[in-house]
């Protein structure tokens, strides 16, 4: 245990949190309409981007991309360059949309677009798989203080959604904003040293041992090629793209960020900045995958430990401080967010619409900050028995699949109530059959071995697209609503 590491980055995270929380809390007008949930709608481009960056670079990107490294290599960087395209098409596409029709959550657009019974079901769902990442951002926290403390992965798991709770309640949305924009900072810094640092403890002071490790061995060699091999190609890097674009893009998770943004141009401009941000944080994880999976001592470790283990005892206590500081305050960022839309898809499409319709805005921050202690003690209680981390996420990412080209559709093309029921039924059934039966196996092939969000699409425009050209319908809700750009 290094308790001289442990101290320093909890008085970090404690310190930036709760003094942030703190002055925000101090200065907010509490009717503010949005203000808790939304920051007012007044985000600026220096805050917006490292959130939306931030958001989006949690668990999965860290130690979700070194458990996967350790099987398939450098391909693994894909689940990164998956969230670039994200964010340009949420810049430029759904985060604009959902911005400019003036909504809390997205559920609430799709309301007028398909009625509230599709709309609510929508809530439910989306909440889930929020609320199943949120499980997996714990279990990262976990591991990362357990790296530092010798403590189980529960214990970790603890403290640090403890200190992720606190991330959102004390002031919302304006303070996760805030504290992101130092993450970020930290963040850089901190991985940049971390890897020189690592570098020269190697022999040579550079990586070319980790080359020639993977060199030396024929069925490793493909491990240092971002492109893997065909059927990885296939099977994981395109189809990242579709599972992280096609949730991600209409999510709540990533979509509060957007609807807090002070105007469109905020947005647009924010993707010179957000997009780099979270792309390259894919090249130092898999940096260092691959150099924890090279060295025997930390790869008999396994894919959970190994690369945290390294960089614990490979760097100066200083260096160490600062970059587990810097994984640390990733995952809590997407723990923040991960926790405070969920709340707000209950406070907003449940609560407030189903059983409090007069409920003021001071109602609906109260309800948020319970349902954010209560899913974040829940995904604590669970954090311990969870799957690969990767795997997991892409299960998830996968539900919301249709959700994503019904509110595309229904923006541009057509809306009916009765495709939209029918698409996500489907859609969700069919994701269902192919995860719990032996139909993939049966298949077999390369189309067995396809990953749920493949299915998830291919279901999900065929219902769409058969639907809409076999029934009335209404307008695309764009061409009969005019909305000016905000």
């Amino acid at each position: 245990m290094r308790i001289g590491v442990l101290i320093a980055v909890l008085i970090y995270e404690i310190v930036v949190i709760f003094g942030v929380g703190a002055l925000i809390s101090k200065k907010r007008n509490k009717d503010e309409e949005g203000g808790f949930a939304l920051g007012g709608r007044n985000m600026s481009v220096i805050v917006l981007a490292p959130t939306i960056a931030l958001t989006v670079l949690g668990t999965a990107h860290i130690l979700g991309v070194f458990e996967m490294t350790f099987g398939m290599g450098a391909i693994a960087y894909w689940f990164s360059l998956a969230h670039v395209v994200l964010i340009i098409v949420a810049c430029f596409g759904t985060g604009i949309w959902v911005r400019r029709m003036g909504v809390t959550t997205v559920p609430e657009a799709l309301k007028g677009m398909y009625g509230p019974k599709n709309s609510l079901a929508i809530s439910c769902v989306m909440a889930g798989v929020i609320w199943g990442i949120l499980t997996l951002e714990t279990q990262g926290v976990g591991i990362v203080i357990a790296t530092m403390t010798g403590w189980g992965i529960v214990q970790g798991a603890i403290v640090g959604g403890i200190l992720g709770i606190f991330y959102v309640i004390l002031a919302g949305m304006e303070e996760v904003g805030v504290v992101n924009v130092i993450n970020a900072a930290v963040m850089y810094i901190g991985l940049i040293v971390a890897t020189a640092f690592v570098a020269m403890k190697l022999p040579g002071g550079n990586f070319d041992t980790v080359q020639a490790f993977y060199d030396a061995d024929q069925s490793t060699h493909f491990m240092t090629s971002i492109f893997g091999t065909p059927d990885l190609f296939i099977t994981f890097a395109i189809a990242q793209i579709i599972a992280v674009v096609f949730c991600q893009g209409i999510s709540q998770m990533l979509l509060q960020a957007y609807m807090s943004a002070k105007d469109e141009k905020t947005i647009r401009r924010s993707v010179w900045l957000a997009a780099p941000l979270n792309g390259l944080f894919g090249v130092f994880a898999v940096t260092l995958g691959l150099t924890a999976k090279s060295l025997p001592q930390y790869a008999e470790l396994g894919p959970k430990m190994a690369a945290t283990t390294m960089i614990v005892d490979m760097l100066p206590a200083w260096v160490g401080a600062l970059l587990l500081a810097a994984l640390l305050a990733a995952i809590l960022s997407t723990f923040a967010m991960t926790s405070l839309t969920p709340a707000t898809i209950f406070a907003i499409d449940i609560y407030k619409s189903l059983f409090k319709k007069d409920a003021s805005e001071k109602d609906v921050t109260r309800m948020i900050r319970i349902m954010v202690v209560v899913l974040g003690a829940i995904a604590i209680a669970v954090s311990a028995y969870l799957p690969p981390i990767l795997g997991a996420i892409n299960w998830l990412f996968a539900w919301m699949v249709p959700v994503f080209w019904l509110f595309v559709t229904g923006l541009f093309w057509k809306r009916s109530h009765g495709v939209a029921t029918a698409t996500l039924a489907i859609t969700w059934i069919v994701n269902m059959i192919w995860t719990f039966t032996s139909l993939p196996a049966s298949i077999g092939g390369l189309i067995g071995t396809l990953p749920n969000g493949y299915i998830t699409l291919i279901t999900s425009l065929v219902v769409i697209i058969i639907g809409n050209l076999t029934t009335k319908g209404e307008p695309g809700y764009f061409k009969v609503h005019e909305f000016k750009e905000v």
